[in-house]
């Protein structure tokens, strides 16, 4: 009987830790949950050939990242800026929100991205406005960013005003990207490379 009572007691007790245990695994794994949710990843990279890309939202500091900052960094020094259109540009991109689709693997991206970086530096642009979205080759993201938006070619430069498109630069300016900002941002009709 008396063994009866250590093994039962002993049972009892091992139930009632593990169900602590796993009430407290819970509250940790919920909590873990609810702070990814919240949390959206941002320059998150995925095998490249031999290195990485970055895919899904991004920002300017996944570019500080060994695999893109020597790109960046010389595109965006050596960069003269159009000051004579940048004057005209600066009150009208305080109004305005931009999507920029690039792919960290596309020279054409690799070319234009910081030159327009350093383009909104000089105008002062809040970047707050701006969304960056880093995609595959086949222009896709594994949360589906790109969907309803026509990303055909990388990069693609996208500028809203009051939620509505107002046009955008795909793969590479007309003319210029600062010219080519002006005229979509100015509503000048605007064509871009890839226009029907």
């Amino acid at each position: 009987m008396k063994k009866l009572f250590i093994i039962f007691a002993a049972i009892l007790f091992v139930a009632c830790n593990s169900s602590k245990e796993k009430t407290k695994m819970d509250e940790n794994t919920s909590t873990e949950m609810i702070s990814e949710k919240s949390k959206e990843k941002i320059n998150d990279t995925v095998p490249y050939e031999d290195s990485v890309m970055l895919l899904g939202k991004a920002n300017r500091k996944g570019f500080e990242m060994e695999a893109f900052k020597d790109w960046f960094n010389t595109g965006y020094e050596t960069y003269t800026v159009d000051s004579e259109i940048l004057d005209k540009l600066k009150p009208l991109l305080k109004e305005v929100t931009i999507t920029l689709f690039m792919g960290t693997w596309c020279e054409d991206s690799q070319r234009e991205t910081p030159h327009f970086y350093k383009i909104l530096d000089e105008t002062n642009f809040d970047e707050s406005k701006l969304t960056l979205i880093t995609v595959s080759e086949e222009k896709t993201t594994p949360q589906g960013l790109e969907e309803g938006k026509n990303i055909t070619n990388v990069p693609t430069l996208i500028f809203y005003k009051d939620g509505k498109e107002l046009g955008r630069i795909v793969e590479y300016p007309i003319e210029s990207l600062e010219k080519d900002m002006l005229a979509i941002l100015s509503g000048k009709e605007y064509k871009h490379a890839y226009a029907e």
